[in-house]
């Protein structure tokens, strides 16, 4: 019981973040040209999709050097996220 409550909460705050990055930020539509794959990452890949967001807003410009490690480090997150999701609901 307590896993699937952190597994909740762990879902969640990435989700909160780019919501706000939306609401009171223009971080989402910098980064990205349309709204697609902000959405499918907000439901897919939620960390991946926040650290490229915060990545872009740094350098303002793009993604390039050492941004690349937060942002795969993130997507490695995500891929543990679902793995972790798919073994407890196995």
């Amino acid at each position: 019981m307590i896993a699937v409550a952190l597994l909740v909460v762990f879902s969640l705050f990435p989700r909160l973040w780019i919501l706000g990055f939306w609401i009171f930020g223009s971080q989402l539509g910098n980064a990205f040209s349309s709204w697609i794959l902000p959405a499918l990452g907000f439901l897919l890949l939620p960390w991946t999709t926040l650290l490229y967001a915060w990545m872009w807003s740094i350098s303002g410009d793009g993604v390039t050097g050492w941004e690349w490690f937060p942002v795969v480090a993130a997507f490695l997150l995500d891929m543990g996220f679902w793995a972790a999701l798919r073994r407890l609901f196995r």
